[in-house]
């Protein structure tokens, strides 16, 4: 009985974490608690278990006397995304190539391998949850208990943010999304060599690359007017 409640709770659990960072549950959604009671045959406190759980990764915010929600993502966080991803990658990846055991290693490259899968015939879904996991090997080989949990909520908002604005038919986008596969390959090296000063340079360049993409949904080119100004008139 403990063994089917247990399988049940990690059901929702996984259930949860897709549809967040695929966007099926979006920023600022409540959940209702009844339909998922009914849908995974979970009463209200394995739920409740497994919602705390989520909030202590990021996925949730938790409100007193209130439905549980998806945690928000707003101009602040945007904000705060683009002042620490640079230095959370790169101390993440310096780690990964110091640490990494052999079967993380693998496991990184497994992961790759169904990255490149999910480019070649995957949907937008698969291609973001493939990227996810192999950033969360990274964190798992980085092994920093102050680290890990900041780096998963940058992980959360990449991948919505991502999710939000890819285009598969934008040439430019597929391109970038190519040169980031191979950025993956480069890191896998620079960590299965331990060659850490490679691995933070290399997070370096998979963040501006990410960067740009964000910034060019953030502010399209069309949008690129100074403060203040007004765009000149074409009549």
């Amino acid at each position: 009985m403990k063994d089917e409640a247990k399988r049940r709770k990690d059901e929702l659990r996984e259930h949860l974490k897709v549809s967040i960072l695929t966007m099926r549950l979006r920023p600022g959604d409540d959940l209702d608690e009844a339909q998922l009671s009914d849908a995974f045959g979970l009463s209200r406190t394995p739920l409740r278990e497994v919602f705390r759980q989520l909030a202590g990764e990021g996925y949730l915010d938790l409100r007193q006397n209130r439905s549980a929600r998806v945690s928000e993502m707003s101009h602040t966080t945007l904000r705060d995304f683009f002042l620490a991803a640079p230095m959370i990658y790169g101390a993440i990846l310096r780690l990964a190539a110091l640490n990494a055991t052999p079967e993380q290693i693998e496991a990184l490259k497994a992961s790759q391998e169904a990255f490149r899968q999910a480019l070649r015939r995957g949907s937008g879904e698969d291609r973001a949850l493939a990227n996810n996991r192999f950033h969360e090997i990274t964190g798992e080989m980085a092994g920093n208990v102050y680290l890990l949990p900041s780096f998963n909520r940058l992980l959360i908002d990449h991948a919505r943010i991502s999710m939000t604005f890819y285009r598969p038919a934008d040439a430019r986008m597929v391109e970038s999304v190519s040169q980031a596969c191979a950025q993956h390959d480069a890191i896998i090296a620079a960590i299965e060599t331990g060659d850490d000063a490679a691995a933070a340079q290399l997070a370096e360049d998979h963040w501006n690359l990410s960067r740009d993409r964000i910034e060019m949904f953030v502010m399209p080119e069309a949008l690129d007017v100074p403060m203040g100004a007004l765009p000149r008139s074409t009549a």
